[in-house]
């Protein structure tokens, strides 16, 4: 298991751990409560679900790393990691559990459970290209 301190430094990118952990949980929690913004409807029905069947059909998301979810609060760069990534294994237990009818996504609309499902795989695994292996 990697320390504190070694986990707070793998990434590479222009976010730090915490940040990326946060701003994928950030993406779980809204597809259950609501994005704070949205694309307009005519892009979800576009651009947007053209992009999310790519991505489905591809089995990988590609996007820029460093953007956050519009109008989302802005992510905490001195943000425990160890914080980040429970509130991250948090929202995915949740939306494991959760019932409810799902927001819309506020780039590819409407989704179902699986279809979230995915793309939350997805979104993840693409950010985890920003991070670094420790040997």
């Amino acid at each position: 298991m990697l320390s504190t301190e070694q986990l707070a430094h793998l990434s590479h990118g222009e976010w730090n751990n915490a940040e990326v952990f946060a701003h994928c949980a950030q993406s779980v929690e809204f597809s259950m409560s609501g994005f704070p913004e949205h694309k307009s409807a005519l892009f979800k029905q576009t651009v947007g679900a053209l992009a999310f069947t790519a991505f489905a059909a591809k089995g990988a998301m590609s996007h820029n790393l460093a953007e956050p979810i519009p109008a989302a609060p802005k992510l905490d760069r001195n943000l425990d990691v160890n914080l980040a990534l429970a509130r991250l294994i948090q929202s995915l237990t949740d939306f494991q559990q959760y019932q409810a009818e799902l927001a819309p996504h506020f780039a590819y609309g409407e989704l179902n459970k699986a279809d979230y499902e995915l793309a939350h795989v997805l979104h993840f695994y693409n950010h985890q290209q920003s991070f670094t292996k420790m040997s």
